[in-house]
């Protein structure tokens, strides 16, 4: 019976393709599942053989330790040229979206906060 490998919800297309890539190098058989058409189940990545499981495990821990570092690499870089994304940058670009996203926020806690005040008065 075939074995989840990767849940294919939030991850970037790079990321997907290179673990295709290295499952066919490992010369391990694999199949995919595409998303649903109402976003219940977001796709995955299954080894077919059971006995090849391990080894497709052992090779996603060492993808995934190497892109971790790159990743971090990359980001420390951008924050020392000043190129990383900041919330400044957000709401320059996106102000509707950060203020939609305040008021949801306070609005949340309003709704959190309105039994407490009713009980008291």
């Amino acid at each position: 019976m075939a074995k989840l490998l990767l849940n294919l919800r939030h991850v970037s297309d790079d990321e997907a393709d290179d673990v295709r890539a290295f499952l066919e190098t490992g010369g391990i058989a694999f199949y995919e599942t595409r998303p649903s058409r109402w976003g219940i189940s977001h796709g995955g990545i299954w080894v077919e053989d059971n006995a090849k499981v391990a080894e497709a495990k052992r090779l996603m821990a060492d993808y995934q330790k190497q892109r971790q570092a790159r990743v971090r690499a990359e980001r420390e870089q951008a924050l020392r040229d000043g190129t990383a994304e900041t919330f400044a940058d957000i709401v320059r670009q996106q102000p509707l979206r950060v203020l939609l996203t305040l008021v949801a926020i306070v609005f949340l806690l309003g709704l959190v906060a309105l039994p407490v005040w009713l009980l008291h008065h």
